[in-house]
């Protein structure tokens, strides 16, 4: 039954989405509309739908959007989740908890989640067919505080030039793809972690943000903070410039069919779009 089969979800995790910004960067769209909802692929269905329908075959059955400007285009338009196959609840933003830590930390305060639980915590802006199954799992096999979803190979949107010591150019490489791992914006994290959060606030910390802060906060005190690397298509709609470089064929094949890919059926290179 169905009510049951959410609520064996529930107990397993629980999702955050934060989706409260103005995303200044994506102006003049956001303008009308928050960026969680800007319309994506042929089918133009708002970004935030993407994320909400990849948790939800990933069996996470409650998730808490983390609301801001605009909230009421999100509430209307996704309501309780029901048609999603999921649970919603929104936290509201609000004065002196700004930043993406303080947002999290003020669902804490509000009650919508605790210290016991463990968060899948996902940005807003993000569209990824990530394995999020896979990742929870290697993240409890840690043990870990926190897991950071990690992607290998970046492409500098930049020409990069090699200098000899008198400042001559022997090496030009335009827009170079770097073997460097770097961060998604999608964690697993576990509940304990908000104390360190609640720390970090208490000494003075006004808009702490979750990668720039509570992450080597967590690293300092000595806490496993473990990595998933992972070959998934991921794109980060962060700006009018990459919304306009999204391919909607590529959102066609690899989120909207609902399905993604084999692993090794479809190399790192086509999977990733320019960043």
């Amino acid at each position: 039954m169905e009510s049951d089969r959410l609520n064996s979800q529930m107990n397993a995790v629980k999702g955050v989405v934060l989706c409260g910004g103005e995303g200044a960067r994506l102006r003049p769209l956001t303008y009308y509309f928050p960026k969680a909802m800007v319309p994506i692929g042929r089918s133009q269905k708002p970004l935030l739908e993407y994320i909400v329908r990849l948790m939800a075959r990933h069996d996470v059955g409650e998730i808490i959007l983390l609301v801001g400007y605009k909230a009421e285009q999100i509430m209307n338009y996704f309501g309780e989740g029901e048609r999603f196959g999921v649970r919603l609840s929104y936290v509201h933003d609000k004065a002196g908890r700004e930043g993406t830590g303080g947002a999290l930390l003020n669902a804490y305060e509000e009650g919508a989640v605790t210290f016991d639980d463990e968060l899948l915590v996902y940005y807003g802006d993000i569209l990824s067919d990530i394995d999020l199954t896979a990742m929870r799992e290697e993240h409890r096999s840690a043990r870990a505080s926190a897991t950071l979803a990690l992607a290998r190979g970046y492409q500098v949107p930049v020409g990069t030039a090699k200098l000899d010591k008198d400042g001559r150019v022997i090496e030009l490489v335009e827009k170079p793809e770097l073997d460097i791992a770097v961060t998604i914006a999608v964690m697993a994290l576990e509940g304990e972690a908000l104390r360190d959060l609640e720390a970090l606030v208490k000494a003075g910390k006004r808009k702490p943000d979750l990668m720039g802060d509570l992450i080597p906060a967590l690293i300092r005190s000595g806490r496993l903070v473990h990595s998933y690397i992972h070959d998934s298509f991921w794109y980060d709609v962060a700006s009018t410039e990459r919304y306009e470089k999204l391919d909607h064929e590529t959102v066609e094949k690899l989120l909207e069919t609902g399905t993604s890919p084999s692993r090794g059926s479809t190399s790192l290179s086509e999977r990733r779009i320019e960043q």
